[in-house]
């Protein structure tokens, strides 16, 4: 489902993060002809397969407790502070993480509304919370200090943490023009009932400053992020997480979205004031 020239972009993405030491990114093993992407024949059509470099140790989904949080707010905002002084390459082609492509009618990762567990007395505060959430992106808009690359797949699985507590991120295959909250809502994923963004946040603020409207809206990406996960299960449900799941978190993506909905301080996130803008 991607096409040889979004792969590239991945890379050069890649590539730049590391020049730049913004991130710790695996690296690419090209071909015995440079190539970085060889195209594989297949009988239900060519596959497009990329070498990369080994990283020792393990996910954060192996090791939780091990997982520097906070450290990872700190590089993920290193990473969007580096996308914005970046001038993108001719040619560059990655998709965008808008409105339209999270819960329009052609999403890409499917309804939510026919997510696996998702109860028929839910849909009318499901629909109303998705509702809510495109109101308020579009509200808050596409500002360059707001929407640009992102990973957006930042969950746990995807960072390796080394023996030394060292982070590298891996998993590139989602990333694309988004809002930059929205890598804090994938931080969250699977467990966006808990209280679990406190850390990265306050990380992600000593090396980039968000405005009072940013942390705001904190709760609506990852209302967004739930909604869309909950699609997701339902069209990928072979997958480890559906299997695990079953249809548990179709059932709590009803009850996160009526605390979205009805009470102001879902997902307050305490932040000193010395660290952001009121502006």
């Amino acid at each position: 489902y991607q096409t040889l020239a979004s792969i590239d972009a991945e890379l050069t993405w890649l590539d730049r993060l590391r020049s730049s030491g913004a991130v710790t990114t695996h690296a690419v093993v090209p071909a015995l002809d440079g190539r970085r992407v060889v195209s594989v024949p297949r009988p239900d059509g060519d596959r497009h397969v990329v070498l990369f470099t080994f990283v020792v140790g393990g996910t954060g989904e192996e090791r939780p407790d091990a997982l520097p949080t906070e450290e990872l707010g700190r590089v993920t905002a290193r990473m969007h502070r580096d996308v914005t002084g970046w001038e993108l390459p001719d040619g560059f082609t990655r998709f965008h993480w808008d409105a339209a492509a999270c819960l329009g009618p052609g999403a890409r990762w499917g309804d939510w509304a026919v997510g696996p567990g998702v109860r028929a007395t839910d849909l009318p505060v499901l629909d109303a919370a998705a509702s809510a959430v495109r109101a308020r992106l579009a509200a808050y808009g596409q500002g360059r200090d707001r929407y640009g690359l992102v990973h957006a797949d930042l969950r746990h699985a995807n960072l390796m943490v080394g023996d030394d507590g060292s982070l590298t991120v891996i998993d590139f295959d989602d990333c694309g023009f988004g809002w930059f909250l929205y890598d804090l809502a994938t931080v969250t994923s699977w467990i966006e009932h808990e209280p679990g963004a406190q850390a990265w946040l306050a990380g992600y603020l000593t090396e980039r400053p968000l405005t009072e409207e940013d942390l705001a809206m904190v709760p609506t990406f990852v209302m967004l992020r739930r909604l869309m996960l909950t699609a997701w299960l339902g069209t990928h449900p072979g997958s480890p997480p559906a299997l695990a799941l079953g249809t548990t978190y179709g059932a709590g993506t009803g009850d996160l979205a009526r605390r979205y909905l009805h009470d102001p301080a879902w997902f307050r996130l305490p932040v000193p004031a010395a660290t952001h803008r009121k502006d």
